[in-house]
């Protein structure tokens, strides 16, 4: 669509920037059923497109040094991922919902909702790009996924765990309202034998 300006109209460069964010904002929408606006991100279905993003921080081995089937080895294992999350999403009941977190219309990280057979209880999970963390976008990128699966998937509880020693995600976890209900969890990493203590937090809908 070609948008014509009075000639006598000064625009300014912030405006342009803001008329450009409008209407990227606006396009996202429309081509995305489920995208979800926040103060600062948009999320949105995560896409093969955004291959080389999601790539970026997982096969980051500091980036993912507290996620269980991380970091990838080659770009083949994130295709192989991304194929499934567009799969996942094409289905009428989606047995999970992965997000693209969008930043000023750059992808940052993802966070996600994955439902058990009954869909009464769904879990959550984040990670976002290390070189975008400590600014609060996990919290705010949570909450609004997290208020999508009440609102939305009509979850009844929602829970989310991380290895003891992540600080950040835990406080992530209590920001959104959820509370520790279990600290004896054991989880294992990829390449390691260890016990890893792990905590579960978790949210019941009334």
């Amino acid at each position: 669509m070609k948008c014509e300006t009075n000639q006598n109209l000064t625009v300014t460069g912030e405006f342009r920037i803001f008329i450009y964010s409008v209407v990227k904002v606006v396009d996202i929408l429309l081509k995305n059923e489920f995208g979800l606006i926040t103060e600062r991100l948009i999320l949105r279905p995560l896409e093969i497109n955004d291959l080389d993003s999601v790539h970026e921080y997982a096969s980051d081995i500091e980036n993912t040094k507290y996620m269980i089937h991380l970091p990838n080895d080659s770009i083949q294992q994130t295709e192989h991922f991304l194929k499934r999350v567009v799969n996942e999403w094409n289905k009428d009941c989606p047995s999970f919902c992965e997000f693209a977190v969008i930043l000023d219309g750059k992808h940052i990280g993802a966070v996600s909702v994955s439902m058990d057979e009954s869909r009464q209880i769904g879990e959550l999970g984040w990670i976002i790009n290390r070189r975008y963390q400590n600014n609060g976008y996990a919290t705010e990128a949570a909450k609004a996924v997290l208020s999508f699966a009440i609102n939305e998937l009509k979850l009844r509880k929602v829970v989310a765990h991380c290895d003891y020693r992540n600080e950040p995600s835990c406080c992530v976890m209590k920001k959104i309202g959820l509370s520790l209900e279990r600290n004896d969890g054991i989880r294992y990493y990829k390449n390691n034998d260890d016990d890893i203590k792990v905590f579960m937090y978790s949210m019941t809908i009334k």
